[in-house]
């Protein structure tokens, strides 16, 4: 016997915007998250961002400007071993996503935090200590210095230019004399990027810079329009410009400053050098 179908069914349910469908697509995939943390018993830390979560929208969690990250186990050790993921460069971005806690959406990360995240990874996997080699520049010897990572520090920055819960700042151009509004990259923009390079790469060409600058440049002028954007990178955009830009991003970037002071042992003084990640930093067994 056949039933009456209601009216409502099929179609005629009310449409959904694409801010609610993100809202419910976020709030299913944190309250997930949540539970696959609460199924596990181990210990974890609160990292600071860089970011003091200053960037990020008020109804993001990294907005609070820490993440929560857990000790490393033998899961994110046979991550750091699987040979399909160090083949496709994605080995870091697999071990990071496994030892965050914090219910958030990873492509949402800003890559100034990302480095913090890799120096917590480290620390909470093999420890503090990273042993590296240096050159003294007074005697030319190779020197041997423990890195405490806990030790490295973030560099400072004019937080004035940013505009709290707001990742853009307006940035005039010295030559074209010209107005963008500038973004610092995301995760999400980072993979965006490589599959374009990734793509350009097989047609034998490098645009490096000028890929970067497509997506750091968000308005032209008071206009989005991303096509726009695009046309004047590949066509307007002068190098003296696109250099302005670029250390005027690095200038007021907030991320860990790399930069250590090491004891030479040939004059008693001290020297700077960067801290050298090798790839020993999250493989130390490896035969180097």
């Amino acid at each position: 016997m056949s039933q009456k179908v209601s009216d409502d069914y099929p179609g005629k349910a009310p449409i959904m915007s694409d801010k609610q469908l993100k809202e419910i697509a976020t709030a299913k995939y944190q309250t997930k998250a949540a539970e696959e943390t609460q199924s596990f018993d181990f210990p974890t830390e609160v990292i600071e961002l860089p970011s003091k979560g200053k960037l990020y929208p008020s109804d993001n969690p990294l907005s609070k400007g820490t993440i929560e990250m857990k000790y490393m186990t033998a899961k994110e050790e046979d991550i750091l071993s699987n040979q399909s993921f160090i083949k496709n460069g994605v080995v870091l971005d697999k071990l990071f996503k496994s030892l965050i806690v914090t219910p958030c959406n990873y492509n949402d990360l800003l890559l100034c935090d990302k480095n913090a995240i890799m120096i917590a990874a480290r620390i909470l996997g093999y420890g503090k200590d990273y042993e590296m080699k240096v050159v003294s520049p007074s005697s030319g010897d190779q020197i041997d210095y423990s890195v405490d990572l806990t030790k490295l520090k973030e560099k400072e920055i004019d937080w004035s230019v940013w505009d709290s819960g707001e990742n853009s700042v307006l940035f005039d151009l010295p030559a074209s004399k010209r107005q963008v509004r500038l973004k610092m990259l995301t995760q999400g923009d980072q993979s965006k990027m490589d599959a374009e390079l990734k793509g350009l790469a097989k047609l034998k060409k490098n645009a490096t810079v000028s890929t970067m600058m497509k997506y750091v440049i968000i308005e032209l002028d008071g206009d989005a329009d991303k096509q726009k954007i695009r046309q004047f990178v590949d066509k307007g955009l002068l190098a003296i410009d696109s250099r302005a830009i670029r250390n005027f991003i690095n200038k007021c970037t907030p991320e860990i400053d790399f930069n250590i002071e090491i004891p030479d042992g040939e004059t008693g003084d001290t020297f700077r050098s960067q801290l050298t990640i090798g790839l020993d930093f999250f493989w130390p067994d490896a035969n180097l």
